[in-house]
């Protein structure tokens, strides 16, 4: 199912109709300030099951999860109080934060060292999506078995949309990755330079 969303102004009633996809265990692909990502409910084993599938991804390698803002952050990881400032000044924006999870995290989504990949894109499809679904949505970008990462929507839709239940057509975007930064213990560590300006942490 291809869902045309406008990207400036989400309509309510479609970001509601994604969210009921969700809620029955659905897989989306939707837009963000990065690239497309495919994602599902963080609490659904089975669709995250499916989406590790998909990727042909190992499974010690988990996914990282969308949140609405730093108050729903707070509910799924542990936020100091050098965290919390360092992600207020940066999100909504292209970054992944590594944080420590919280017991409301699913195992599924934690690495051993119980640590968890945590965005807040400055999107609106994504940032209504979230609120509207009330948990986070699993975020990983879209690829071909070879690695190719796809960023339009349609094509998408061509090659996936057999195996997974809706894709949103929110227009183009950036089509380059997120920039990943550890947080864990108030260290903060560049993972990768993506979007996000990391100069701050050099």
């Amino acid at each position: 199912m291809l869902i045309t969303i406008n990207a400036e102004n989400p309509q309510l009633r479609l970001i509601r109709k994604v969210s009921q996809i969700l809620e029955d265990g659905g897989i989306i692909v939707y837009p963000t300030d990065t690239q497309y990502g495919m994602g599902c409910d963080i609490t659904n084993k089975k669709a995250i099951e499916k989406i590790y599938r998909l990727k042909h991804r190992n499974h010690k390698k988990p996914f990282s999860f969308i949140c609405s803002d730093l108050k729903n952050i707070s509910q799924y990881a542990k936020v100091s109080n050098y965290a919390y400032k360092t992600m207020k000044r940066l999100l909504p924006g292209p970054y992944t934060f590594i944080l420590e999870g919280s017991r409301l995290l699913p195992k599924i989504m934690l690495t051993k060292r119980r640590t968890a990949g945590i965005r807040v894109p400055d999107h609106p499809i994504c940032l209504a999506l979230v609120r509207a679904f009330g948990r986070p949505v699993v975020s990983t970008t879209v690829t071909l078995e070879a690695g190719q990462v796809l960023s339009d929507p349609l094509l998408i839709h061509d090659l996936l949309g057999s195996q997974i239940d809706a894709v949103i057509d929110g227009g183009p975007v950036p089509g380059k990755p997120s920039s990943v930064v550890s947080l864990i213990g108030d260290a903060p560590e560049i993972i990768r330079i993506g979007l996000g300006d990391v100069s701050i942490f050099q």
